[in-house]
């Protein structure tokens, strides 16, 4: 019955978009857009999006306003990514996972280890390539504006510490609803699970999976670690959260909303490293106070066991280009 209520919520949520999203409201001037996300209000990318929404409103001087709708109010990151499409939803911010899906390009960064570092990534999400790659959605219905840090995303388990690739054999690891996900863990010899994030902890919790892999927030904000008592290090991906906008609606935007709407966004982009550090070191606290325990394995066997995804996405034609030019980005210059 609960479930039916929910469901039954969720329709009139959706319905109260398609009837209203991206129009003015009456007589007033004042555009107001909602942006729904999958997050919980504790979680540091729901502050970050709130810190977007006070900036855009402060900048616009109240004729821009961003209403929040948290916790997959609005459906799943899918849902949410086709209801920008066609204008039911405004705003979304969805994995870059999540994209791979509707443009090839953002696969690139559900490539393990594309990354060297934290500086490298930063480099690159700053830059004039993730730019381009924004772009490459305009025709299908939707545009990114900016990235948000999703943080390193490691194994956790319910018994067994993954050091090596060995350790991932015979275990059913969730996998988020991505192809480059799913061939990484075959590559490392796992058996990846594909499902959404909201069904990870009953997951776990009853034995259909035998661990996941995220960042350390899982544990704590989605109490992941209430079941999965073993985080490994593997530092095998940095996936970035990106906040998408409907492309019909951003054309409408007069040229002075469109500056106040990005400055807004790149600030909030800013204002999340800082929540996203300090998100990560209580997480890290509180985990270990729940007996979660922290391990630090050697990352090369598990480079070397996904060289064949790099090879494959170097002369791909839809990412060739960039992840070329990512990874010359870690060169320096």
């Amino acid at each position: 019955m609960k479930k039916w209520i929910l469901l039954a919520a969720a329709l009139l949520l959706v319905s109260a978009v398609l009837s209203g999203c991206g129009s003015k409201a009456s007589g007033s001037g004042v555009i107001t857009m909602r942006l729904a996300h999958n997050q919980s209000e504790t979680h540091p990318v729901h502050k970050s999006l709130a810190e977007f929404a006070r900036l855009t409103e402060e900048k616009t001087g109240g004729e821009v306003k961003i209403q929040l709708y948290p916790n997959g109010q609005l459906g799943s990151e899918r849902e949410v990514i086709e209801l920008t499409q066609t204008g039911a939803v405004d705003v979304a911010k969805v994995s870059a996972s999540a994209l791979e899906s509707f443009s090839e390009v953002y696969s690139l960064f559900s490539l393990p280890y594309l990354f060297d570092d934290r500086d490298h990534y930063y480099k690159v999400m700053n830059s004039s390539i993730v730019d381009g790659i924004y772009e490459t959605t305009k025709d299908i219905g939707f545009r990114g504006v900016t990235f948000y840090d999703g943080g390193s995303r490691n194994f956790y388990t319910k018994k067994q510490a993954i050091m090596h690739p060995d350790d991932l054999k015979g275990m059913k690891i969730r996998v988020q609803p991505s192809a480059t996900a799913i061939k990484m863990i075959e590559l490392m010899g796992g058996s990846p699970t594909p499902m959404s994030f909201g069904e990870v902890y009953t997951a776990l919790q009853q034995g259909v999976i035998d661990g996941s892999e995220n960042n350390e927030t899982a544990l704590t904000d989605n109490n992941h670690g209430e079941v999965a008592k073993e985080y490994s290090y593997s530092e095998h991906a940095m996936v970035p959260d990106i906040l998408i906008m409907n492309q019909a609606i951003w054309e409408e935007l007069s040229e002075e909303h469109k500056k106040a709407i990005s400055a807004a966004a790149k600030e909030s982009s800013a204002f999340h490293k800082i929540v996203w550090e300090k998100s990560i070191a209580k997480a890290i606290k509180d985990s270990k106070e729940n007996g979660v325990t922290f391990s630090n394995p050697d990352k090369e066997p598990f480079q070397k066991a996904v060289e064949p995804l790099h090879k494959e996405f170097a002369k791909k034609q839809s990412t060739a280009e960039y992840y070329k030019r990512i990874r010359e980005a870690s060169e320096g210059e």
